[in-house]
């Protein structure tokens, strides 16, 4: 394996190194994608050089910073490895995102190029498209700092924070993949569901699959079809990587064939309740994995063989401690651009925000759901997580999100249809009266952001119920 100590971050002459020693580097004939036609080393290499000197003539210089905002393609894959490797920072921007929204990252963040469609991208149910890119320069400015990617928080519970991650970073965590017991290799399959613009399609897909010579394979559309079609594309072990909204569709398909070569699926994002998880591993016969991580650290833990569920261990290197119920994991800097904030990265330390328990005697992590999941209703403790899971396990129910805001309220997206009166009933024989929802409100669709997971901004869910 090439010896990676000397990986330099953006803005050096030799910035682009890092680049081709770990993401590039292989036989030309290897094949990186299949779209469904196969895309290999040789060819993705030069389509790099190439945006390079598109980049270059719209101004881009080592040292700069490019916001791309692209949806999942080969031109957002190409343009940034080009950044990259022109030694240059790359500002992550969800093509879903609103004018309004990308106008204040850029304002804020000040890059020197911004690349986007060059019209507006129907993609409908596309995992992957085919987009011609329009390269604008905006700025003469170098990049504030020197991190090599520049993402948005999620935003599932608040405001977006901006996050910043260097190329050592970078480096270390797709070397943390290389040695997570469970995770593709060389010559096998990697169905990639999650964008690349967030943490785990970006590094625990994307780059990844490229250091490790595994085939990355988009499935043709965002279907439970769709989906085992890909699987069933390839004679080679195939794993899919999703989050738990992906598990819906696999599980909404109704006799799918035999899959010899589905070897599992691994979900990042939200915990899945475990009838969930049997559900699954009934219908297809695979492991259902787990991987717990933050766009501000990248992987954390996982339980690639649903042996510790709902427990993980730590990923290699990675060291994960429980202060007061609230799980903190080691970072040597703050990964927040612009002043630190002591409540969230103190003292080499960053605070999750998740609850949780370490086992002191195994290593395992328990994730307990949010720690601003705990309320007090009468003087009595809640964990609105205990009250969500129960909801969701409801005869009908798709999924629920459960909020306080004076009381508790269930939002509850239902499957089939279902009377609220019958499922209060259902309720009053599985939780205790104080722990049950004041308000349950049916929706037709919870809404989500753009990586899959349920909002639970709660003046969000008030203007998207009916």
């Amino acid at each position: 394996m090439t010896n990676h100590g000397t990986v330099v971050v953006p803005g050096t002459t030799q910035g682009a190194q890092w680049v081709d020693d770990v993401l590039l580097a292989g036989p030309a004939t290897d094949i990186c994608f299949r779209l469904p036609d196969p895309v290999g080393r040789g060819e993705l290499r030069r389509l790099v050089r190439d945006r390079q000197s598109e980049l270059r003539d719209a101004g881009f210089r080592a040292g700069g910073a490019a916001a791309l905002r692209l949806p999942p393609s080969m031109a957002f894959v190409t343009h940034l490895l080009a950044v990259w490797r022109s030694g240059g920072q790359a500002i992550l921007l969800d093509h879903r995102l609103t004018d309004y929204e990308v106008r204040r990252a850029i304002e804020r963040l000040v890059p020197q190029v911004v690349v986007s469609p060059e019209r507006p991208v129907q993609s409908g149910l596309r995992t992957f498209v085919e987009v011609h890119t329009d390269v604008a320069s905006y700025s003469g400015h170098p990049a504030g700092t020197a991190h090599a990617v520049v993402q948005l928080s999620s935003g599932s519970t608040g405001p977006s924070k901006v996050i910043g991650r260097t190329a050592e970073d970078l480096v270390e965590e797709v070397l943390r993949y290389t040695r997570i017991d469970g995770v593709p290799v060389r010559g096998e399959r990697l169905i990639l569901l999650p964008s690349m613009v967030h943490v785990l399609g970006l590094v625990g897909g994307l780059l990844y699959g490229l250091h490790a010579g595994v085939e990355l394979v988009p499935p043709a559309r965002l279907t439970g079809d769709a989906i085992v079609q890909a699987i069933a594309a390839g004679t080679s072990p195939a794993t899919v990587l999703g989050v738990p909204f992906h598990i819906g569709l696999l599980a909404s398909v109704q006799e799918p064939p035999k899959l010899p070569q589905f070897k599992r699926m691994t979900t990042g994002g939200e915990l899945v309740p475990a009838p969930v998880s049997r559900s699954f591993e009934d219908k297809y016969g695979v492991p259902l994995g787990n991987m717990y991580g933050m766009t501000e650290v990248g992987v954390i833990g996982t339980d690639l063989y649903g042996e510790h569920r709902p427990a993980i261990r730590p990923a290699p290197g990675i060291e994960v401690r429980a202060v007061d119920g609230e799980l903190h994991v080691r970072r040597v800097e703050s990964p927040y651009l612009g002043l630190s904030d002591p409540a969230r990265w103190a003292d080499g330390w960053l605070r999750t925000r998740d609850a949780g328990v370490v086992d002191t005697e195994t290593g395992l992590v328990s994730i307990k759901g949010r720690l601003d999941s705990q309320v007090s209703v009468g003087g009595m403790k809640v964990d609105l997580t205990e009250v969500e899971y129960t909801v969701s396990t409801l005869r009908g129910v798709e999924a629920a999100v459960v909020v306080f805001d004076g009381s508790i309220t269930a939002y509850v997206q239902l499957k089939e249809r279902r009377d609220v009166s019958a499922l209060e009933s259902e309720l009053a024989r599985l939780l205790a009266s104080y722990k049950r929802p004041r308000t349950l409100r049916l929706m037709d669709q919870l809404p989500r952001t753009t990586t899959g997971k349920l909002v639970r901004d709660t003046t969000l869910l008030r203007k998207a119920t009916p």
